[in-house]
């Protein structure tokens, strides 16, 4: 008898633990599966985050291309309209040039003329070579501003001799303008030739 107690005591026993463990088996498999289904969400999540993410650095790339482009044509833009606007004022450099001769002979002629007495040819000639000289300033040309006294700058005149100096004062400085100088806007055509006292 004790032994059918007993044997019946370890039935409900085991059904007891039997169940206690299905049970616990079942508690453990739902949190398995719920923690699978997190874990799968959050992957999901994290992945959706990173396309996220990458759209947007995507984005920032391109958008950064764009504005360096947009940089890029706008610096081109300038550059070009001043190649322009520097072309248009030095166009004629050439056919200046080729005049600055003749502008030289009307100032030799107008210094002969003046020591003349004949007054009428003074005038119509300085009135023809007035004419001329506003023309080509009119164009953009003028004088380099040098005079004997000054002192000597390589960048504007071009020395070809030099003399012993008159005075003290001359000394490394201008003696005399030979040739006159003249500049197209910023740029220099023609250096002033000048002699040097020493």
């Amino acid at each position: 008898m004790f032994k059918k107690i007993f044997k019946n005591m370890s039935q409900d026993n085991s059904e007891k633990v039997e169940k206690e463990i299905t049970h616990e088996q079942i508690v453990n498999d739902d949190t398995t599966n719920t923690a699978d289904a997190a874990t799968e969400a959050g992957i999901g999540s994290a992945e959706e985050l990173t396309e996220e993410e990458k759209l947007r650095e995507d984005l920032a790339a391109e958008k950064d291309k764009f504005l360096r482009l947009f940089a890029e044509f706008e610096n081109y833009k300038k550059r070009t309209s001043k190649e322009r606007i520097d072309l248009f004022k030095t166009a004629n450099q050439d056919v200046l040039q080729s005049l600055l001769p003749v502008l030289d002979d009307f100032d030799r002629a107008l210094v002969q003329i003046a020591k003349s007495e004949d007054d009428v040819l003074f005038k119509g000639v300085e009135l023809i070579h007035n004419k001329l000289k506003d023309t080509l300033v009119s164009k953009g040309l003028e004088q380099v501003e040098i005079k004997a006294g000054d002192a000597f700058n390589a960048d504007f005149a071009e020395a070809i001799t030099s003399i012993p100096a008159p005075t003290d004062k001359l000394k490394g400085k201008i003696v005399d303008v030979i040739e006159k100088g003249y500049k197209l806007g910023d740029k220099i055509i023609r250096f002033p030739k000048v002699v040097l006292g020493n």
